[in-house]
């Protein structure tokens, strides 16, 4: 969904919610796995609760406060599609803590008891010691109020604590505002940041399961291979020439088969997984019939005798006599093969190795968890000293290396901007936090900011937004205690975080859109930077509401200022200039209130002739084609970062459009023989964008080398890629030579066009 929430339905049905819980138990139902499906009746049961709340009204959806006789600060339970169940996250049955500080405080085990208390002077004294130990956790927003009305309190702010306690009074009762215990304090991990904890890397390796097919296989090689070897043994000593029961069976050769028919049941009651023994066309099931019908005194008929024969005979022949060097060899490779550690008994092992760790935070150096098996290890687990960690196990436990960002992208721990943008909050936290100049505060203010953006995005409707971290009340609360109230500017820090995470976001995932959660985070070191130069969040095309709020506008004109007269705006068709005049757009542009919210009709209005839907439409691809209008105005934060922030990635402009046009090809190679490749082609157009936009910041020398040397990468792509690029890559080419598009986007008898990701009649790279 889209996170800002800019453009969403004026109405909404209730065929979603009806189809979520429709999909939730049918998997209750039947899925094999009892985890997954206990985890679909949780879903289920938040999906009545939602349905439950449309039809009564107590939810409207859409608003800022969703749940009837609930703030817009409170957190909400949020599902899927941005749909509140109408619980709060802070709320329901008291937590074990909240149940063991009420003893512990002598008070009722009610919340109203616990606040109340927390307002007396023992009761202050509590939560200042837990302000002073730092042992304490915020698990939701909520749960930092009373120790932020603690602070206050000390700090001589009594009208500030009093006006705070008089706004979560009403709440007392229904939600939790008191903090979680921790151990120990959360140890400063300046700019270091991690995927996971040591406590979520524990509960991935749990979950890890035998793998039934690789144990199955296991038995195999190590249980019925070499009793199948000593039954073929046993009929080889009937052969004459090659020919099995030739020779008359004595009586020791039928008591050896009776030990050998006993055996097996034994074996087959034990090891269960492999079932390949019981086939009776199978060799083994035949060797085995066979003695059965023999040691039972009843002669084989002629057919039987035949099977015998012929499964001795491939046997023999597939791998050689029992005991010559050929089958001795295979088996030994076989036995050793089967002899290794499973996957599950060295996720034990590492169990052990994690279980000494502090079990909240990240690991600073995983290198000594991923040796090799220790011969201690081995005497005490049974596992083969020298045994490697693999790679399955080691990237469970490399999630949780504690580092700087740009070290986990360089390690693969940061595969995709959608992962880099969840771990960004970490470290905006803590750069937000150096505002406050109190070490007790700001260490409160980054627990509540991390806890903060876990927060759920709802569906709002009429261009609302969602709340912002300085509305909760007790960050409102502190707002004057920032450095920068008090003249000391902290935008330099926030600045320098921005430009690094700029940097890292477009150098590391080329001709990847950046994530909304990810513009969230700019947008929040933005306004500590005081730029003026904001991000804007890509809009859902189903959801699109024709309009567009006032920053696009302002984005769209930074790009002016930055590709004015450059490659990237003659291959769009973009007049900057124009839209950077505001003579010539004020009244194009002028600012409206459109369901409440300020609007820049002009901008919506210019983005819709370009896209050539300039009368209201519901189709979605009409939708699509306005926003990516807009975004190709807005170069979609790209010109921002650079005008602005003033990144300046390491691989250089050119680098970097050879980066996005690999991006490009690869995701053009999905679109051959994809029954729904419309998304693929808009991704893939998204990426030619950033191409055309990195490539309009190199000087015109390295452009047209790089445009030329863009026939020897396309030698090496199949050629379904190549026929669908070359329209495109030719277009590029007549634009960089002073060509231009005709005002369908083609040129050259369609043989070059422009190359855009949304279409209303069929996409020609299709």
């Amino acid at each position: 969904m889209n996170d800002n929430a800019e453009q969403q339905p004026p109405t909404v049905a209730l065929s979603y919610p009806q189809a979520q819980l429709a999909k939730a138990f049918v998997t209750a139902l039947t899925h094999e796995d009892a985890g997954t499906r206990r985890r679909a009746e949780v879903r289920g049961q938040r999906w009545r609760e939602v349905l439950a709340g449309l039809v009564t009204g107590r939810l409207s959806v859409g608003s800022r406060t969703p749940v009837d006789g609930f703030p817009a600060w409170v957190t909400l339970e949020v599902v899927r599609g941005g749909f509140a169940t109408g619980t709060a996250s802070a709320g329901g049955p008291l937590q074990e803590y909240e149940t063991e500080a009420a003893r512990s405080l002598g008070v009722p085990a009610e919340r109203r008891a616990l606040f109340a208390h927390c307002l007396t002077e023992p009761g202050l004294a509590w939560l200042g010691g837990l302000l002073d130990s730092g042992r304490y956790e915020i698990g939701v927003p909520e749960e930092a109020a009373l120790l932020t009305m603690a602070w206050l309190v000390r700090h001589g702010e009594t009208d500030a604590a009093l006006d705070l306690v008089a706004e979560l009074e009403p709440f007392a009762d229904r939600l939790r505002f008191l903090p979680r215990p921790a151990d120990g304090p959360v140890p400063d991990a300046g700019a270091a940041v991690h995927r996971r904890t040591v406590s979520e890397a524990v509960d991935t390796l749990i979950r890890r399961r035998p793998n039934a097919a690789v144990e199955t296989q296991r038995e195999a090689l190590a249980v019925w291979q070499p009793f199948g070897d000593e039954l073929l043994v046993h009929w080889l000593r009937t052969a004459r020439d090659g020919r099995v029961l030739e020779l008359v069976p004595d009586a020791d050769w039928l008591a050896r088969g009776e030990v050998l028919l006993s055996r097996y049941r034994l074996l087959a009651a034990e090891h269960t997984r492999c079932t390949k023994h019981r086939d009776p066309k199978g060799n083994l099931g035949i060797l085995r019939g066979a003695l059965e019908e023999t040691v039972a005194g009843r002669p084989l008929d002629v057919r039987r005798l035949g099977l015998l024969r012929h499964a001795v005979e491939s046997m023999v022949r597939r791998r050689g006599l029992p005991g010559s060097t050929a089958h001795t060899a295979l088996r030994r490779s076989q036995a050793e093969q089967a002899a290794l550690p499973s996957h599950h008994a060295l996720a034990q092992l590492m169990l052990r190795r994690l279980a000494v760790l502090p079990q909240e935070t990240g690991i600073t150096d995983v290198a000594p968890l991923l040796g090799a098996v220790s011969g201690e290890e081995s005497r005490e687990t049974g596992l083969p000293a020298g045994a490697v960690v693999p790679p399955v196990i080691r990237q469970v436990v490399e999630s949780a290396l504690s580092a700087p960002l740009g070290t986990l992208v360089e390690r693969g721990v940061v595969p995709s901007a959608e992962v880099l943008a969840g771990l960004v909050p970490q470290l905006v936290a803590a750069t937000t936090a150096q505002a406050y100049g109190d070490e007790t505060l700001r260490t409160l203010m980054t627990a509540n900011y991390r806890a903060f953006r876990n927060r759920r995005s709802l569906l709002l409707l009429n261009l609302e937004r969602q709340v912002r971290f300085e509305e909760l009340p007790w960050v409102r609360a502190v707002s004057g205690q920032r450095s920068a109230a008090l003249g000391k500017p902290d935008d330099e820090g926030a600045l320098a975080v921005l430009r690094q995470l700029g940097e890292l976001a477009v150098q590391a995932f080329p001709g990847t859109i950046l994530p909304n959660p990810l513009v969230r985070e700019f947008g929040v070191l933005e306004r500590q930077c005081d730029l003026g130069a904001p991000f804007v969040e890509e809009l859902a095309a189903d959801i699109f509401m024709g309009t567009f709020s006032p920053k696009f506008l302002t984005a769209a004109r930074i790009a002016g200022e930055l590709l004015g007269g450059t490659l990237y705006e003659r291959y769009y068709g973009v007049d900057y200039a124009a839209i950077r005049n505001p003579a010539i757009t004020e009244t194009a542009t002028a600012l409206t209130r459109s369901h409440g919210a300020r609007t820049s009709p002009g901008f919506a209005r210019l983005c819709a002739e370009r896209a050539g839907a300039v009368s209201r439409s519901s189709s979605v691809a009409a939708n699509g084609m306005v926003i990516e209008q807009a975004q190709i105005l807005t170069t979609h934060n790209l010109a921002t970062l650079v005008h602005r922030v003033g990144i300046a990635p390491r691989p250089g402009w050119a680098g970097l459009a050879r980066r996005c046009f690999v991006t490009v090809c690869r995701l053009v190679s999905r679109v051959h023989h994809n029954p729904r490749p419309l998304g693929t082609i808009k991704d893939a157009a998204y990426a030619w964008r950033q191409m055309v936009f990195h490539l309009s910041l190199c000087p015109p020398e390295e452009q047209r080398q790089f445009i030329a040397g863009l026939d020897e990468v396309m030698a090496r792509q199949p050629d379904h890629v190549a026929t669908r690029l070359a329209p495109a890559l030719a277009g590029l080419a007549l634009v960089a030579e002073g060509g231009a598009f005709g005002g369908d986007g083609t040129a050259d008898g369609s043989r070059a066009r422009r190359f855009l990701g949304w279409s209303t009649d069929g996409h020609w790279m299709r």
